[in-house]
C-alpha cells in the first residue's frame, strides 16, 4: 500500500488516499518519490483556471524519484538510450502520451501543442492511479521520457529548479540572448529567478529583475541579480525610467515575462528596446486581457514578440546539466524555502499562492 495527495476540485481542501501498488507493464517504471515541488501550475489547479482537468487529481508535476521496481520484459530506459536500474535517481518529462505522428510531432516539432498529450499530476486522473508526484510513489507509464540524476547533482538542487529551470531555460533559448545584453526578467518567482541566472550563463551583460515580494528580490540579488526593482515601492513610469537610466535609455536588449500578470505583457514591451525581443512565458492560464497599442508597442518599435508554453524532454535534460556544472557556481538548493511532508500538503498550497516562499517541495 502506499499514500497520496489528491486534489478533489477547485478550492476543495486536498484529501490523503490509500492505493494499491500498481501492477507494472513491461517498460513501466515504479518511482519512490524523493520530492515534488509546489508549482504555480498546482495553485492555478486549486483556483480551477486550467480547463480540461479531470478532478480529481493527485498534484506534482515535477518531482524526482528513486526506481524501485521495473516493469517486465525489458528494462525502460533514459532519454540517452540506457537502462534503468533499481535505486537509481531519475526525474522525468511530466508531458506523457504526444502521438509523435500529428501536424505538430512531426512538422512544426512543437509536442507541447500534440492534441494526444497528457500531463502528470494535471490531466491525468487519481482514480486511474499514481499519476502525480504529491505520494509516496509514481507509476511512469511505458514511454514517459526518463532523465537521470548525476552523481554531481543532489537531487533536492535540482528540485529547487523544478517545473521553473527547463521553462525558462525554454524562455531565454527563445530570447537568444547575446554576450552583454541587458536582460530584464519580470518577475521574480521560480520561472523568474531561474530566467535571471540562466541570462547570466548565456553572457548576459546585466540582468534586472522586475518583481515582488522581498523575500524573491534578496533571492535574486543572492544569485547575481545586477538590479532588482520592486514592484510594490515603485509606479509602472518609475520602472521604465529606471530600465531606461540603466541601458542608455533604450531599454533592454531582451525582456522575459514571467509573472502571469495580464498587465505586466504591455509594461515589459514598453521596457524592451526598439528591435528587441520579448518573450512572454508567465501567461500560462487564462488570467485576463491586457491592452496593447500595436503601433507604438509593436511595429514602430520594431519589436519582436515571442509566446512560450511549457517545455520539452531536451529542456528538462539540458537544466539537468546545467545545474550539474554550475552548482558551484550556482548553490540551487538555497532557493528551497521549505520542505512539507504529505500530511501539510495544504499549507504548501497556500504558501506557495501567497507567495510567502521561494520554492516549496514535498517530500513524503
Amino acid at each position: 500500500m502506499t499514500t497520496a495527495v489528491v486534489m478533489n476540485g477547485p478550492r476543495a481542501p486536498l484529501e490523503s488516499r490509500t492505493y494499491d501498488l500498481p501492477e507494472l507493464e513491461p517498460g513501466a517504471v515504479l518511482l519512490r518519490t524523493l520530492g515534488s515541488e509546489v508549482c504555480g501550475t498546482d495553485v492555478h489547479l486549486w483556483h480551477g483556471q486550467l480547463a480540461g482537468v479531470p478532478y480529481p487529481i493527485i498534484p506534482g508535476h515535477v518531482s524526482a524519484g528513486r526506481v524501485a521496481r521495473l516493469g517486465p520484459g525489458d528494462p525502460a530506459r533514459d532519454v540517452s538510450g540506457a537502462p534503468l536500474r533499481p535505486g537509481q535517481v531519475v526525474t522525468f518529462l511530466d508531458v506523457y502520451g504526444t502521438c509523435g505522428r500529428c501536424w505538430y510531432c512531426t512538422v512544426a516539432h512543437a509536442t507541447t501543442r500534440c492534441p494526444a498529450r497528457k500531463v502528470y499530476g494535471v490531466t491525468l486522473s487519481a482514480d486511474d492511479g499514481l499519476f502525480g508526484g504529491w505520494a509516496e510513489h509514481i507509476h511512469l507509464k511505458p514511454g514517459v521520457h526518463v532523465i537521470p540524476l548525476p552523481d554531481a547533482l543532489d537531487w533536492r538542487a535540482f528540485m529547487a529548479g523544478g517545473c521553473g529551470m527547463p521553462t525558462a531555460l525554454h524562455a531565454v533559448t527563445l530570447g537568444e540572448i547575446a554576450f552583454g545584453d541587458t536582460v530584464v526578467v519580470q518577475g521574480a518567482g521560480p520561472v523568474g529567478l531561474c530566467g535571471a541566472i540562466l541570462a547570466q550563463l548565456r553572457g548576459a551583460g546585466q540582468v534586472i529583475v522586475v518583481g515582488g515580494p522581498e523575500v524573491r528580490l534578496a533571492t535574486a540579488r543572492r544569485f547575481g541579480a545586477d538590479l532588482v526593482l520592486d514592484i510594490s515601492a515603485l509606479t509602472a513610469d518609475e520602472r521604465l525610467a529606471a530600465v531606461r537610466d540603466a541601458t542608455g535609455g533604450r531599454g533592454a536588449d531582451v525582456t522575459i515575462e514571467a509573472t502571469g500578470v495580464p498587465a505586466a505583457v504591455p509594461e515589459g514591451m514598453r521596457l524592451t528596446r526598439d528591435a528587441g525581443r520579448y518573450v512572454v512565458v508567465g501567461q500560462y492560464t487564462d488570467a485576463g486581457t491586457a491592452t496593447v497599442n500595436p503601433h507604438l508597442d509593436l511595429n514602430r518599435k520594431h519589436l519582436e514578440v515571442r509566446g512560450c508554453w511549457g517545455s520539452d524532454a531536451g529542456h528538462v535534460y539540458r537544466s539537468v546539466q546545467v545545474m550539474a556544472r554550475y552548482g558551484r557556481q550556482f548553490p540551487w538548493a538555497e532557493l528551497i524555502s521549505c520542505e512539507y511532508d504529505l500530511g501539510t500538503a495544504q499549507c504548501a498550497l497556500e504558501d506557495v499562492a501567497a507567495q510567502r516562499v521561494v520554492k516549496a517541495l514535498i517530500v513524503p
